[in-house]
């Protein structure tokens, strides 16, 4: 029975990452202001991302590796592929990224997501990007 559900949650981490190839990084525009950390646990998971994510996802765009800050996936998958890696991402086990520090990476994960440009960097990107 166990064996059938890692199967059925593999099966859902590769989908979804092949699926996630369509999106889009954000683009390197300026976000609205400075990201805005309000609690302890989105500044620890910062600092946790800055140590073991930012050198293949930049702020959480797209770099070595895909952006992040652009996929709705639910916490738990995200999870699942820090703990299990999956193509040329790594593996981070709990010696290297603890229960409590992959909790407060979902939290400024989720920060970085929240996070929009405002209404004119928007206008002057989409105006930049007019022929």
């Amino acid at each position: 029975m166990t064996r059938e559900i890692a199967y059925a949650l593999a099966a859902c981490v590769i989908s979804i990452s092949l699926l996630s190839g369509c999106a889009t990084a954000r683009r390197s525009e300026p976000l609205a202001g400075p990201l805005r950390l309000t609690n302890a646990q989105q500044q620890h998971g910062q600092l946790v991302f800055t140590e073991n994510c930012n050198k293949c996802h930049p702020g959480g765009e797209a770099g070595l590796a895909p952006a992040i800050n652009d996929k709705p996936f639910p916490d738990f998958l995200k999870k699942f592929q820090v703990r299990h890696g999956l193509g040329a991402m790594p593996h981070f086990d709990k010696q290297k990224i603890s229960d409590a520090d992959l909790q407060d990476l979902m939290t400024y994960i989720a920060a970085i997501h929240r996070q929009k440009p405002s209404r004119e960097q928007t206008r002057a990107v989409e105006a930049a990007d007019r022929p």
